[in-house]
């Protein structure tokens, strides 16, 4: 083993984990702290240009609002949650995304433009682009804005430090190069936690030599929820997951062929489940008032879907790009090269959409000889994923904006900072935040400017720099190298895993005396398939599975001391699996939590089927975990509707 140094970074803000969120915090940041003589520092465990989960690219930025207001948006938003949102921090972004839709514009964003010169929209709130390189060009943005010296690449923050003289008040972060034998110590006034949602707490469906494909990028270990949950946050709506509906194996999205294309789906047998869950006395009315209002809300589309393929065995379910393609080529009238041309441009927009964001997709499709104007493709629901920008809610629970507040929801929503969790200087943003869903791309990068101008105020009205424990940084800089230690003391004890001559890609490694980061993250992808509502499940679970569940975690848990690490990469693998199993065990504590069924299609309580309104319709299902006792405790908070709505606004 190579000796590790310390590497010590002072600064006053520090931005942990710049995908759209840190980059429109580092944007805003920027600004504010030059006019405050502040140091903004932001840290990556990946490249800046391609990280986060728009690195791949995107074909369409999804809020935009347009000349729509922001009880317009709530009124989506809270449909689509099933009446769990928070109103304050759904209008909050809602009212200031247009303005960072027109700086990415500005940046070079190519978005779509009609001939009139107006903004191509997919649906009500999206807007088309191409959108390859959108990462990249809010990156440049960000890193012009606060400077190459003050970006930190390929560190992965693993803890939060907290005030030596002030439990409730966060004072630094250390975590390691995943290139090199550094560990690094920051040391601010204030911190944006803003690292992602979590992939592969679930068992995928892509396994084989497709392990590690999903929907959500593979990389984002839940690091976020670790962060702030180990530094004593609360926390939010852990148990609401998000499961998208999408095209099968490869992940490709279905927004453009639904929105865009018109595009139609329908079960094996060619049944319109969706108009027949509609219609009076169909599945959708056995959820009020959720299901009896258009957009259908994203659950209870799945909903329909797993009725079809797993009660009535009619699957696949199908998307019609054939008929859409033809319909939209149609309008070019009977002229025989005019629908040739329109058909040839369909295709490419459809291929590009591919292109932009899922270029596996394509590549399944071309490998599959899958025509899309000549035929339909299969869709299918996905596993679950922790992500708090699209249609899930899970994340912390922050400060929310005083002018939007009520009476009543301010002595519950609102504590001095925007975007400030219960720990003092510790903000959050992007996925990182509870309950302040369908904020996407551009409301993500939004919710990081409006974080990053409170932490600046904060900084400002709190100049002193904290203090952390010394003897703890000790400690849990032996705890980082210690799976690299564990691998150096029994690597003899058996040659599987080692790489020979003869052997240069070794098998997996199997020792008495240590575990592997890939044997941790099956055992977790197992537990949670199989007893808290995964795909292989069904996406059920009840009290008994998941109290099954959380003795198996305790188990893990106890096995992840003696992880092992072959190289800096798997060091990072095995942080990132202590991440994901915090996530795990609180998803599962607060799927315990909640006695109800109200997300039908991300998952089912079998003991308690349907919603309980009375009960549960006005409560937020929150946590606080105590690190020293490994304990949480869970807590049921108000939710209190800002505004009342009358009607109820689509997506198109």
């Amino acid at each position: 083993m190579e000796e590790f140094k310390t590497v010590e970074v002072t600064t006053d803000f520090l931005i942990i984990g710049p995908g759209m969120a840190g980059t429109g915090a580092g944007v805003e940041a920027a600004h504010w702290a030059k006019e405050n003589n502040l140091k903004v520092t932001i840290v990556d465990k990946a490249a800046m240009e391609r990280s986060g989960a728009v690195g791949m690219g995107l074909s369409a930025i999804n809020q935009y609002q347009g000349e729509n207001s922001p009880v317009d948006y709530l009124s989506y938003v809270r449909q689509d949650l099933m009446g769990c949102c928070r109103d304050d921090l759904v209008m909050d972004i809602s009212r200031h995304v247009n303005g960072s839709v027109h700086m990415m514009e500005n940046y070079g964003l190519p978005i779509w433009l009609d001939a009139d010169g107006n903004y191509v929209h997919e649906g009500r709130w999206q807007l088309m682009i191409n959108g390859e390189s959108y990462k990249a060009i809010v990156a440049e943005a960000a890193k012009n804005a606060v400077g190459m010296d003050n970006i930190i690449e390929r560190v992965f923050v693993l803890r939060l430090l907290l005030d030596k003289n002030d439990k409730k008040k966060v004072a630094g972060a250390i975590g390691f190069n995943v290139r090199g034998p550094e560990i690094y110590v920051f040391k601010f006034k204030a911190c944006l936690v803003c690292a992602g949602g979590a992939v592969h707490v679930f068992k995928p469906r892509s396994t084989g030599e497709g392990l590690g494909r999903a929907w959500y990028p593979p990389w984002n270990a839940g690091s976020s929820s670790y962060l702030t949950t180990t530094a004593g946050a609360e926390m939010s709506s852990q148990e609401v997951v998000f499961i998208p509906g999408r095209y099968k194996d490869g992940y490709g999205p279905v927004g453009a062929w639904f929105l865009l294309f018109k595009a139609t789906a329908t079960s094996a047998t060619g049944f319109n489940y969706m108009g027949e869950g509609l219609a009076e006395g169909g599945e959708l009315h056995n959820w009020p008032p959720y299901g009896e209002v258009k957009p259908i809300p994203t659950c209870l589309r799945n909903h329909l879907m797993m009725i079809e393929m797993f009660q009535k065995g009619d699957g696949p379910i199908l998307i019609h790009t054939d008929k859409a393609i033809a319909k939209l080529a149609s309008a070019a009238g009977d002229d025989k090269k005019a629908y040739a041309k329109a058909m040839k441009k369909l295709e490419a927009e459809a291929w590009e959409d591919f292109l932009d964001m899922t270029i596996s997709q394509a590549i399944l499709w071309a490998s599959k000889d899958v025509f899309p104007e000549e035929g339909p493709s299969e869709i299918m629901p996905s596993e679950p994923y922790f992500i708090g920008s699209h249609s899930g809610a899970s994340g912390a629970w922050t400060s929310g904006p005083e002018d939007i507040q009520t009476e009543e929801s301010k002595k519950e929503y609102f504590w001095g900072y925007n975007r400030m969790t219960t720990i003092k200087g510790l903000f959050a943003a992007g996925d990182a935040v509870g309950n302040s869903s369908h904020k996407f791309s551009s409301g993500s990068f939004t919710e990081g400017r409006i974080a990053a101008k409170a932490a600046i105020k904060y900084i400002v009205d709190n100049p002193e720099m904290p203090e952390f424990d010394s003897a703890e940084v000790d400690k849990i800089k032996e705890a980082i190298v210690l799976p690299l230690k564990h691998y150096e003391e029994h690597k003899n004890y058996t040659t599987m895993g080692t790489a020979t001559k003869k052997y240069p890609q070794p098998v997996e490694e199997v020792n008495p005396n240590f575990i592997t980061p890939k044997m941790v993250i099956f055992r977790l992808n197992k537990i949670m398939d199989e007893y808290v509502a995964g795909c292989g499940s069904q996406y059920n679970c009840s009290s008994i599975t998941l109290n099954i569940a959380l003795d198996l975690l305790k188990l893990l848990k106890e096995d992840l001391s003696k992880l092992a690490a072959r190289s800096y990469h798997e060091l990072l693998r095995c942080w990132e699996n202590i991440h994901r199993v915090q996530i795990a065990e609180a998803h599962t504590r607060h799927k315990l939590f909640r006695e109800e069924t109200r997300w039908p299609g991300y998952y089912y309580r079998t003991d308690f089927r349907k919603m309980d309104n009375e009960k549960w319709g006005k409560v937020f299902a929150n946590s606080v975990y105590d690190a020293e006792k490994d304990e949480f405790t869970m807590i049921a908070r108000p939710l209190y509707h800002l505004v009342e709505i009358t009607k109820v606004v689509g997506m198109v």
